[in-house]
Order: structure tokens, then C-alpha cells, then sequence
């Protein structure tokens, strides 16, 4: 049976769609935001993470790396992440807990059976299962319809988070089985998507019309980065682009930056490149959401 890589299953979500939801988190993405705050979320393969406020250096993980992928520098271990099989023999021989590994592979059976024990919490707050990443619509479209079919043979409704960035073929598929789709926009600023994002940004926004087209409910997410799209000029564009598109839009959240998530970045291997990246003041976050307001726009939310 067919299995997806996922990075982690959250239970008693309340931020991902209406009511209380099991968020299902499918690792790899095809951009690579600035901002990210879950980097380990990035790559289609399982990682090393290596947390080293754990670490008691005792040298059982290098002892059971049969493949010498790990090794003690300057008080610290290292992943060779260039040998690394990800077996997962240095995870389970440390004492303390330092290492893990990120990602599982998973058959749609065992999604619905994580996803079945918060049934009666479906039910009495009107909640679901929400598809996440990464980018889970980069992921088999034929798993994806499987696993929502099976989830609707159980009442399970079913919410999907995603970046736009995936075949335009899979939302057509898809789109008849969502009952939300959260849909991220960052900007429409060619430039600054290059820049900080990633290429795509034209498939991304032809993707957003496609599933407005085709009728899916859509709530945007609009994540706000100090000095990268907080400026009038950049919300502008962005309410002008959904206006002139007709976008159909349910719910508006507005996702102030945070850096909590910077501290992952050396557990893989990875250096942060949003260290001059600015917190959104409360005013400014108040600013942008009394323009979607002013521009017609119902349901404003600040988080969520």
C-alpha cells in the first residue's frame, strides 16, 4: 500500500479551519520562505534533528552510525547529512533524547485511524481533519483522494492549507472534496517572491483563481513581515489582485511574523536567513486589517 511522508499529526487544532481539528502535516515544499518557521518541513525526506540543549556528548550515537555520519565538534554533534541514510539507529540509541527523527511515512489507513479517535470532538465543535505541509498538494493527488475519501466515508470533513504551489490538475481533482480551502498569499510582488519565497508565484495566483473558479470556499492567509509586504503599496496590490479577480473569500487571517521558529534551523543543518526580518507592530497589523475592511472584505482575523 502507497505511504506519504508526514512530519507530524496535531491533534485538537483549533487554527486550522472551523471547530477543533487533527492537523495533518505532510513534509516538503517546494518554496523556501525567509520566514519559515518550520524549516524541518522543507525537504520530501526524513532529517536528523539534532537538539543540542539535550545533548550530554556521551557518544552513543556515534558508536551505533554505521555509516560514521555523525561526529563531536567543538562540544556539539554533528550530522553528516551527506552520509546520513536516516536509519534511525542514532535516534533510538540516544538516552537523553537529542536527536529525532523528522518525518514518518504513513498509508491513508493509519491517517484515518489518527484521525478517527477525536470523532466525537468533530462532532460537538464541528470540526474535521485539515491537510497541511509543507505543501500537501505537492504530495500523490491519488493518496490525497484516497485518504479524503475514506475520510468522508466516516464523516470526516476535510480542510486543506496550502501555498498554491502544486499542478493545477490537482486542485481540479481535489476541489470537489475540500470543504475549505486555507489559502496562503504572501504577495503578488514578483521580486519580493523571488527573493524570499521562491519561484512560482504565477502558478501559485493562477491556482487561487482556479479554485475560485471552479466554486471551493476559500479563506486566505496572509503571513506579515515587517519590511518585506507591510506596506500600503504591497496590501494595496494584494486587495487590488483579489478584487480584480472576483476572488470569492470567506475569511481573512493576518499572520504577524514571529521568529520562534529560528531555532530550528540549526537542529538540520540549516542557517536562518531571516534574522533582519521585523515583528509586525499591533498598529500596523490593526492598519492592514481596517484596509481588507475598507476594501470590502468580512471575517478579518489578526492570528488564527
Amino acid at each position: 500500500m502507497e505511504k506519504a511522508i508526514v512530519l507530524n499529526i496535531q491533534r485538537f487544532s483549533p487554527h486550522d479551519g472551523e471547530g477543533i481539528r487533527t492537523t495533518i502535516f505532510f513534509k516538503g515544499c517546494g518554496l523556501h520562505c525567509t520566514w519559515c518557521h518550520n524549516p524541518e518541513s522543507q525537504s520530501y525526506k526524513k532529517e536528523v534533528m539534532v537538539f543540542e540543549e539535550r545533548c550530554k556528548q556521551c557518544g552513543y550515537c556515534i558508536e551505533h552510525c554505521e555509516r560514521n555520519a555523525l561526529r563531536e565538534k567543538e562540544g556539539k554533534i554533528v550530522v553528516d547529512r551527506e552520509k546520513c541514510v536516516m536509519c534511525g539507529d542514532c535516534v533510538e540509541n540516544c538516552p537523553y533524547s537529542a536527536l529525532e527523527m523528522a518525518g514518518e511515512y504513513y498509508t491513508t489507513d493509519e491517517i484515518v485511524t489518527e484521525a478517527k479517535k477525536d470523532m466525537i470532538i468533530y462532532d460537538e465543535s464541528n470540526g474535521g481533519v485539515t491537510l497541511s505541509g509543507g505543501e500537501v498538494m505537492s504530495q500523490n493527488i491519488d493518496f490525497l483522494i484516497e485518504l479524503c475519501e475514506k475520510l468522508d466515508r466516516h464523516g470526516i470533513r476535510v480542510n486543506i492549507d496550502t501555498c498554491g504551489l502544486a499542478p493545477a490538475e490537482s486542485y481540479r481533482k481535489i476541489v470537489r472534496y475540500i470543504d475549505t480551502f486555507l489559502y496562503d498569499i504572501k504577495t503578488i510582488n514578483e521580486e519580493i517572491h523571488r527573493n524570499h519565497i521562491g519561484d512560482g508565484l504565477e502558478k501559485i495566483l493562477d491556482n487561487l483563481k482556479l479554485v475560485n473558479d471552479l466554486g471551493g470556499s476559500i479563506n486566505i492567509r496572509m503571513p506579515i513581515i515587517g519590511g518585506v509586504n507591510d506596506s500600503d503599496l504591497e496590501i494595496d496590490e494584494v486587495l487590488g489582485w483579489l478584487i480584480d479577480n472576483k476572488i470569492s473569500v470567506k475569511q481573512i487571517n493576518l499572520l504577524p511574523y514571529h521568529n520562534t521558529g529560528s531555532g530550528k534551523y540549526d537542529r538540520i543543518g540549516k542557517e536562518y536567513k531571516g534574522k533582519n526580518l521585523e515583528i509586525p507592530s499591533d498598529d500596523t497589523m490593526e492598519r492592514i486589517k481596517n484596509k481588507f475592511a475598507e476594501s470590502g472584505f468580512n471575517n478579518i482575523f489578526i492570528g488564527g
